[in-house]
């Protein structure tokens, strides 16, 4: 029989964990950070295709999910009693579509776009249709009280693209609420809150998926992660809120490329 995979170290769960946070808010791929870092790295223990990352990945969704509606509880409450047919079906649009992708998809994406050059691909992709949609969206937009089924059909579609790795689900969220002309702040709400629902779900399903598989990871280091993630997602939303809403998307657009021709250098140099 192969060795066992050695237990994820408190530490760099801990790391991975505080990363989670301002990657899951910002649009720059949480999955392809706490994916790609350990092999950056060189870690050799949080190589992908152990047993415990499916677990480890649920819990720093999980955490971050958490404190991302604590965050989100006041504008949640605000919202709620106000709900119409029509912010119901913008919702429905928003949310349910990228979950029945996620059921159908998955499996296939996870299977086929997993490597590192197609996290990579997506980086750029998604970098280079955020700066095309902030770019070009007017001046001043629409509020997130003007969303419509048609704005909910196209957020729903934008978080079915972010399946694929490296894509982004805020990052596609943020272009298509500024491709519909919505203005940053608006953009920013409802990127977070039409994934919110996304993110819990998914972490759900793959909580059962993970149990059912029997991949519990090392207790210790699922506690570090789950708490850098809580605790990170918290500060982030407080502190990059107001960055995301003034400030223009193209220093996230940059960032996103660096990150993708590191990634295809490293992938270069491994082979």
């Amino acid at each position: 029989m192969p060795p066992a995979d050695p237990p994820r170290s408190f530490r760099r769960a801990l790391a991975l964990g505080l990363i989670q946070g301002p990657t899951e808010l910002l649009p720059i791929s949480s999955s392809a950070h706490t994916r790609l870092i350990p092999w950056l790295a060189g870690w050799d223990e949080d190589a992908p295709g152990r047993d415990e990352d499916r677990s480890f990945e649920v819990v720093l969704h999980g955490a971050a999910c958490l404190a991302l509606a604590l965050e989100m509880a006041g504008p949640l409450r605000r919202d709620l009693p106000g709900a119409s047919a029509r912010s119901a079906l913008t919702a429905a649009f928003a949310v349910g579509i990228p979950a029945l992708a996620g059921l159908t998809l998955r499996g296939h994406l996870q299977q086929h776009l997993s490597g590192a050059r197609a996290t990579a691909g997506g980086l750029v992709a998604g970098a280079l249709g955020m700066a095309l949609a902030d770019r070009l969206a007017p001046s001043g937009g629409r509020s997130a009280d003007d969303a419509g089924p048609l704005d909910g059909l196209m957020l729903g579609l934008a978080q079915t693209l972010a399946l694929a790795p490296g894509v982004s689900r805020n990052g596609a969220t943020l272009t298509a609420a500024r491709a519909r002309g919505f203005a940053r702040p608006a953009a920013q709400r409802l990127s977070w809150g039409a994934g919110l629902p996304v993110m819990a779900g998914a972490s759900a399903s793959e909580a059962v998926r993970a149990a059912r598989e029997g991949t519990v990871g090392e207790r210790r280091a699922l506690t570090a992660g789950a708490l850098g993630a809580f605790f990170s997602t918290r500060l982030g939303a407080r502190l990059l809120a107001g960055p995301l809403e003034r400030g223009p998307l193209w220093p996230y657009s940059l960032y996103r490329a660096l990150l993708a021709a590191l990634i295809l250098v490293s992938a270069r140099r491994a082979q």
